[in-house]
């Protein structure tokens, strides 16, 4: 990985600690999921567009996924085509590896935190942890937010794009962000996750990313080779 990967995601992780440690100051993540509980309930989240969005869950991002998985298998047996591989393939991994293995399998089925209505700042019955804070096992599948992480990886191409398209890519990174905070503020709404926990996904999943551009080479030219005419 090159001193430019290096250094942004140096940047990504300090902003995900000083933001951390801002909201824990603050106590943001109780004050804005409190604005959703009324009455005892979560009425908002129930509201559409935040259920329709809740609902929706990964099928975009699978569906970018396969197209990217699909591009890598034809650039195996279409000559023309051969610079598809290493963004088809990267399209795919990052489904897998971020919101898939890291946000998911690794960090939200076994970090322990309980959800905001399950604390009994919202009459639940566990105590609220901070991110940084490990629950027990299975106790808790709040940090960091499935969907959320989901919604972010539709900011995959601006990876791809970065380089040598940067209209495209600042056009996927600004529609894949706006995506990720709608779904954000619907989990919230729904008493599903804290503010940290929409954060922290939106984080990983980008760290991902950029050391998956790095093994893949995604800034580097794709090689072209020319068909001989028959």
């Amino acid at each position: 990985m090159n001193s430019g990967y290096l250094k942004e995601a140096a940047l990504v992780i300090v902003f995900l600690i000083s933001a951390t440690v801002l909201i824990a100051y603050t106590n943001a993540d109780l004050i804005t999921s409190s604005y959703f509980f009324i009455d005892g309930q979560w009425p908002i989240g129930d509201q559409h567009p935040w259920k329709f969005l809740y609902k929706l869950d990964r099928t975009p991002s699978f569906l970018i996924a396969i197209i990217g998985l699909a591009g890598f298998v034809i650039s195996f047996f279409r000559q023309e085509k051969r610079h598809w591989a290493r963004p088809g393939i990267f399209l795919f991994l990052l489904l897998v590896i971020g919101p898939g293995l890291i946000v998911n399998a690794t960090f939200k089925d076994h970090w322990g935190r309980p959800r905001p209505r399950e604390i009994v700042q919202f009459h639940g019955k566990k105590e609220f942890l901070q991110p940084w804070q490990r629950g027990i096992d299975g106790n808790g599948r709040s940090f960091p937010s499935g969907h959320t992480s989901a919604a972010f990886y539709m900011t995959a191409p601006y990876f791809i794009y970065r380089k040598n398209n940067k209209q495209m890519a600042r056009n996927w990174l600004i529609g894949g962000t706006i995506f990720a905070v709608f779904m954000s503020i619907a989990r919230i709404s729904q008493g599903g996750h804290f503010l940290s926990d929409t954060i922290w996904a939106c984080g990983m999943v980008y760290l991902t990313a950029l050391l998956l551009s790095a093994l893949l080479k995604l800034d580097t030219p794709p090689v072209t080779s020319s068909v001989p005419d028959k």
